[in-house]
């Protein structure tokens, strides 16, 4: 039994490392000041809060917004309690 454990969990591994990553983050435009809330998509690679906060600074800052924080990073099951409050910056970027 154990045998058949040991040979299963590395082929549940590759699905997990496969979940796809998102950070919600708040950014601001000076000039007139704007100020949003977004929702933003992720590299597997960038689904830790360093790595995060890179790639999301490089994308806003690409549309011309400065990053100001990213709030949290999650898979897929937190998608739909943020898309109301993201609006327009849900998966914009």
């Amino acid at each position: 039994m154990a045998l058949v454990a040991t040979l299963l969990v590395p082929l549940a591994m590759p699905a997990v490392a496969q979940t796809p990553c998102f950070a919600d983050y708040k950014a601001k435009r000076d000039a007139p000041l704007r100020l949003h809330y977004g929702v933003m998509q992720l590299p597997i690679e960038a689904c830790a809060p360093a790595a995060a906060r890179a790639v999301v600074a490089r994308r806003l800052a690409a549309a011309g917004w400065e990053l100001l924080s990213v709030v949290s990073l999650f898979g897929p099951e937190g998608i739909e309690p943020r898309r109301a409050d993201a609006g327009e910056y849900f998966l914009a970027f």
